[in-house]
This record gives C-alpha cells, structure tokens and sequence, in this order.
C-alpha cells in the first residue's frame, strides 16, 4: 500500500543515520498497515495482553518490527493510536517515522531503548503513559525474557548510543518523559514540544552511577511549554549542550545539575510567568562549593 508524499531517497538519507558507515547496508522500508489489535475506536489499537502476543507479535504491528534485526525504517500507512501492553523493546538501526500520518503511543507502556543503537524516533505523539507490571516479552526475533515493572517512563534510554529523538510531542507520563542512564550517549532531542508534566528530562540515574561521566547529549530546538515544573533537563556526569530551546513556563527550575556535569547552556530563551519560578538554573543539595560554576 502506497502513501502519498512518500519522502524520497534523498530525505531517508537526511532523516536515517548513514547504514552504509555503520554496517554497510540501507534501511528497507517496512509500512505499518496495522498497529495492534482493532478496537471499537477505528483510530485505536490496543495491543493485547497475552503471551501470544507479546511473544510473538504479529507481523504488520510495531512490536513485530521493532524485534527484526535488520536496518528498518517504520512509515504508517493510517492514523493510529498505539496502547502497549508492555513496553516496547528494540533492535538497533531502527528508524520510526511518524510522518504522513498522527501516529500516538498513549494510555499504556513507553518506548525502551536498551544496549542498542543507531535509533530515530521521528513525529510521534507520546502521552499518558504508565507502569505495566512486566513479564515476558520478545526483544529479538530469536530471544524473549522475563521484564521486571516498567516505571512509566515515555521514552527510556539504558545504555544506548547514537539515538535522536526529533519531532516528537510529549506530555503526562508516569515517570519521566526521557530518561537516559546507564551510560547513553551520542543522543540529540531536537524540535520537541513538551507539556504536563513534574520531572520532564533525567540524565544520569543517581550520584552513584558514574559511568555516566562518558554521556553526551544535546538538547536543542525544543519548545518547554504548559505546566512543566522541573528537569528539563535534570543532569548528572557528563557533557550537555542545551542550545536554542524556548522555556515558557516552568515552576521549580528548568536545568538542574549535581555530581559535576558540565552544562553548556547557550542561546535560550526563559520566561518566567509565575512567582515561584525563581531558578533558572539549580545545583541539587549537597553540591560541593569547589564544583559549582557560574552559568554563562
């Protein structure tokens, strides 16, 4: 099934990560005709909460994609809402394009990113989120596991490299809306919209982890907007440029850091439109004096 305005080869190159440099090959096309199991809802696809289906997910689904191992790049051929039963785990070289069609993850599991790489996530809508109580769910075309309890994040990243996540509305999740730990690096979130939510960005699990150090990311072109109150992004080791973002609102801080990242705040604009806004900037407690820095 053909969608009209198709990108051209030209724009796969722009949007998808050069497969030639990684492993030599490009990225087939593989069009979503279906999401998950049809409710009432024509737009809405709940997946189903079985073993069947989340061991061995049915070609035509996400799921049933995001498991092959070959470089994909995922189109949609309708509008859908896609609810997960369980969180959806990846192979590398993937490339979710959301483009053409309003394509929304909302009112179930998020998007894991885990120990994989080269991963585009491109004009998705991810809202309302929440925990699932885990169980067995296929990673790979050739191994499934045991997954403990999901915490509800909208997008997690453990340990991955080389992810951009571009385009992209969030609002209401559970947990965080991304967080990146374990050491993920190499990842850009650009021209992201995000809304509704307590603790938006976290880079960096804990005071803890510091094979973190090794982490960079770039925040930048994304729009902070309504009733966000912190972490955007909240950072921890590492290196993070946070360049030309719009914060419009925010009610505790918006960049937060401790445990001697380095922050480079560049070229973005803060309004403040509530009385207790009053940090821009936030060094956690029990920050040492000799790490603090002024913020240029």
């Amino acid at each position: 099934m053909s969608r009209k305005n198709d990108p051209t080869p030209k724009d796969v190159d722009e949007l998808s990560m050069s497969h030639k440099e990684t492993n030599g090959s490009e990225p087939r096309v593989h069009e979503l005709v279906q999401s998950m199991s049809r409710t009432r809802d024509p737009r809405c696809n709940a997946e189903k909460n079985t073993y069947g289906e989340l061991i061995n997910p049915r070609p035509g689904t996400l799921r049933h994609a995001m498991i092959q191992k070959e470089p994909l790049w995922i189109i949609f051929d309708r509008n859908m809402i896609i609810t997960l039963q369980q969180e959806l785990i990846m192979q590398g070289d993937k490339t979710i394009d959301g483009r053409g069609a309003r394509v929304d993850i909302a009112y179930g599991a998020g998007i894991t990113i885990q120990f994989v790489s080269n991963v585009i996530i491109h004009d998705l809508r991810v809202h309302h989120i929440v925990p699932k109580e885990g169980g067995m769910i296929r990673d790979s075309i050739d191994h499934f596991g045991f997954r403990t309890r999901s915490d509800g994040d909208g997008i997690s990243l453990f340990g991955a490299q080389n992810v951009w996540i571009d385009h992209v509305s969030m609002t209401n999740a559970t947990d965080g809306l991304i967080d990146a730990i374990e050491g993920s690096t190499g990842v850009t979130i650009s021209n992201t919209h995000f809304t509704d939510h307590n603790e938006t960005l976290l880079f960096g699990a804990s005071e803890s982890a510091t094979h973190d150090d090794k982490m960079q990311i770039t925040v930048a072109f994304n729009h902070f907007g309504k009733r966000l109150v912190q972490r955007m992004p909240r950072c921890r080791f590492g290196y993070f440029h946070v360049v030309n973002n719009d914060y419009t609102q925010w009610k505790m801080y918006a960049i937060g850091g401790s445990s001697h990242p380095t922050i480079i705040s560049q070229g973005n604009r803060y309004i403040a439109n509530n009385t207790f806004a009053t940090q821009v900037t936030h060094r956690a407690a029990r920050t040492p004096e000799s790490e603090k820095q002024s913020t240029n």
